[in-house]
C-alpha cells in the first residue's frame, strides 16, 4: 500500500513538474524562474541562470546584453558638380557707323568738344570696350558757308578732337583714324536750304555738320568699362 502511494506521488510530482517546467518556458526565454515564471538572478551580480535552453537568441536584459540591430546608414545621392556655363560665340564682324551732329559735340564755328558731346563720347567709348578692331574712323564734315580751305581745316580739328577723346577713354590710337571731308560730302540737297546765311539757313544746313564714326571689328568678352 505504502509502495503504491508512493509511486502515485513520485507520477503526480513528475507530472505537476513536468507541467510547471512546460509552462515556465514560454516564459522564461531559457532562464532559470521561479514558481511565478520570474526570472531567478544569482546572488552576487546582476547575471541570471542560464537552463539548457538558453540561446543567444532568447537573451534578455538585464540577465544577457541583447544584439540591437543597427539599421543601415542613409545613402547620400551622388552629386553632380556644377558644369560650367557654355561661352557665347563671339558676335559677327559687320561694320556699324554712327552719326554725331557737329552741333552736338561742339559750339557752332568751333571744335572743342562740349559737355553733354563728352558724354556721347563716353557711350561710345563703353559700347567699344572689350573688342577687337580691324579699324575706327571718325570722319569730320561741315556745311557749305565758309571757304573750303577753312572747312577742311575745321573738320579735321573736329575729328582729331574725337579721337583723342577716345584714346583718352582706353581706345588703342593706333585703331583709330582721323579723316576730314569739308564741304564736299552734305547730307542736304542743293534746293533745300536757300538763302544767304541766316540763323534758319544755318538750322537748315545742321545735318551737314557731322562727325561720323564707323567701326569694323567683333565684339569679344567685356573685360570693364570706364
Amino acid at each position: 500500500m505504502i509502495a503504491t502511494r508512493t509511486l502515485i506521488f513520485v507520477g503526480v510530482a513528475a507530472a505537476f513538474l513536468s507541467g510547471l517546467s512546460l509552462a515556465a518556458d514560454t516564459r522564461n526565454q531559457g532562464y532559470l524562474v521561479d514558481t511565478n515564471g520570474t526570472i531567478v538572478p544569482t546572488a552576487t551580480t546582476d547575471m541570471c541562470w542560464r537552463d539548457s535552453d538558453w540561446t543567444p537568441a532568447r537573451s534578455v536584459e538585464p540577465c544577457d546584453p541583447v544584439k540591437r540591430v543597427e539599421a543601415p546608414a542613409p545613402r547620400l545621392a551622388a552629386v553632380t558638380p556644377p558644369q560650367p556655363a557654355p561661352q557665347p560665340a563671339p558676335a559677327k564682324m559687320l561694320p556699324q557707323k554712327i552719326n554725331f551732329s557737329a552741333d552736338a559735340l561742339f559750339d557752332f564755328d568751333k571744335a572743342v568738344l562740349k559737355p553733354e558731346g563728352k558724354a556721347m563720347l563716353d557711350n561710345l567709348a563703353r559700347d567699344l570696350n572689350g573688342a577687337q578692331y580691324e579699324v575706327i574712323v571718325a570722319t569730320g564734315h561741315t556745311d557749305r558757308f565758309g571757304s573750303n580751305e577753312y572747312n577742311q581745316k575745321l573738320s579735321e580739328r573736329r575729328s582729331q578732337t574725337v579721337k583723342d577723346y577716345l584714346v583718352s577713354r582706353d581706345i588703342p590710337a593706333n585703331r583709330i583714324d582721323a579723316e576730314a571731308k569739308g564741304e564736299t560730302q552734305p547730307v542736304t540737297k542743293a534746293d533745300d536750304c536757300l538763302g544767304a546765311k541766316s540763323a534758319k539757313v544755318i538750322a537748315c544746313l545742321q545735318p551737314d555738320r557731322r562727325v561720323d564714326v564707323e567701326v569694323t571689328g567683333t565684339k569679344g568678352p567685356t573685360t570693364g568699362s570706364r
